[in-house]
């Protein structure tokens, strides 16, 4: 049998669709095309432009024969991770406001259930599609097969959390099977309101995105685009326990843990070491720009840099700032106040001057004297400033008419605040990020 050979042709990656027509329109055949033949690497990638095989001796971060629970001393820093939660319905499982969250669920429950008992007066008609009734329910492959079971939904406020949505943006949460329509394994990271004083996970874009990079550490049940829209996330959590919260256990594996202990001949190396440690190199401005194409391809991969308990202690104060941000001394801005306009600490839709130096808050408040550095803390295509800009504003959702509205009445100052702190936590994770020591890495 002849062995398969691979070309492959480019052309600017900014061209319009009516270039690119015109282009094979001119070439009229395949003949005419020049191609490039790909020698796929050890892995079968057919890309490999910009990949460096030093990354494959890396300690990896996850596999999924380790998820799977094939092996029983895996060869991996981290055991088990997850896909942040997949809700298929935003607008009914968020809420900046506790009381509407319930409300609304309240009211998804009985339409659901109404529409489980219809399904079973008409006979449970085989063509479900043409069954439901749409203008009222966001139905799901899941849903409907839990509609087609009888599965009825009851509403417990135990299920009410905390959902670490956007970074450096919480809402409200009704975490419960069937209303989300895929938990993933977050049941077995965060399954009571008691494991986020002491749990923490390190959530990543997930392989295969286009966009760059993201690492953010939180204590709160990760959105599947808690990176950004339209990219996935995969979390990695210091425990997991059993969905009733108990049988915690550590989800670094003893493996790292004695690779990690013989690499530095160091047998005071503990797990939340690793941890912290990991979190550092995932931010390096040399790992992430050498090992980028790496990075859309597979999980993370995590070399042993020659100073270990600096990575582990930037790590940990990285961890800290961004757990605890709300916590955090806010950056002194400048207020300036419209007189003209009556006080008022109300948000609708925050905006950045045009020189990016000032944030017009509301028609009174104007935030001034934003430093240019806050902006380079980034996260994906955005910078944490920019993230709590965009997303701490009255939204409503088209399909469903849901507004959602972040102001605090009990708190009214909130927003204000944030955005300071979130200022200061950039600039000191750009602080720390700067600080990180060489990683000890040959580019030759």
């Amino acid at each position: 049998m002849t062995k398969a050979r691979i070309f492959h042709a480019r052309v600017d990656e900014f061209w319009r669709k009516g270039q690119k027509y015109n282009y094979l329109n001119e070439g009229q055949s395949v003949g005419n095309i020049e191609w490039q033949e790909i020698q796929p690497d050890a892995k079968h990638n057919w890309m490999t432009e910009g990949m460096h095989d030093d990354y494959a001796t890396f300690l990896p971060i996850g596999t999924k024969e380790a998820r799977q629970g094939k092996s029983l001393n895996p060869e991996t820093i981290f055991k088990l991770f997850s896909t942040g939660l997949m809700t298929g319905r935003d607008a009914i499982v968020y809420d900046f406001n506790r009381d509407h969250l319930l409300k609304r669920i309240e009211q998804f429950c009985d339409e659901y259930n109404g529409e489980v008992s219809r399904y079973q007066q008409k006979g449970k008609p085989k063509d479900i599609d043409s069954f439901l009734k749409y203008d009222r329910i966001k139905w799901s492959r899941n849903l409907k097969r839990d509609l087609q079971n009888d599965k009825l939904i009851t509403v417990n406020e135990s299920n009410l959390r905390i959902g670490a949505y956007r970074p450096f943006t919480k809402q409200h949460l009704y975490f419960a099977d069937s209303i989300v329509d895929e938990l993933g394994k977050n049941k077995n990271f965060f399954p009571t309101i008691g494991t986020e004083k002491e749990n923490r996970l390190i959530c990543i874009t997930s392989p295969g995105s286009e966009k760059p990079f993201v690492a953010i550490l939180s204590n709160n049940i990760p959105d599947l685009h808690l990176s950004s829209p339209g990219t996935g996330a995969q979390g990695f959590p210091f425990y997991t326990y059993d969905e009733d919260g108990t049988n915690r256990r550590e989800n670094i594996t003893d493996w790292a843990l004695e690779k990690f202990r013989a690499e530095y001949a160091d047998e005071s190396i503990t797990k939340w070491d690793i941890f912290y440690y990991v979190y550092a190199v995932l931010h390096h401005p040399f790992y992430r720009e050498r090992y980028a194409a790496n990075l859309k391809r597979e999980l993370p991969r995590i070399p042993f840099a020659p100073d270990f308990r600096a990575f582990a202690e930037a790590g940990a104060r990285l961890a800290d700032i961004h757990v605890n941000y709300e916590r955090q001394p806010e950056y002194p801005l400048e207020r300036i106040e419209n007189p003209e306009a009556r006080l008022d600490w109300r948000v609708l839709k925050m905006r950045l001057g045009k020189d990016r130096s000032h944030i017009i808050y509301n028609d009174f408040l104007t935030l001034a004297r934003v430093p240019t550095e806050a902006f380079e803390y980034r996260l994906g295509n955005r910078s944490a400033l920019d993230w709590v800009i965009d997303q701490y504003r009255v939204t409503t959702d088209k399909r469903s008419g849901i507004t959602n509205d972040p102001n605090r009445p009990d708190d009214p100052q909130y927003i204000v605040r944030l955005v300071a702190q979130v200022i200061t936590v950039s600039l000191e994770t750009v602080r720390l990020v700067q600080s990180l020591p060489d990683m000890g890495i040959s580019t030759a």
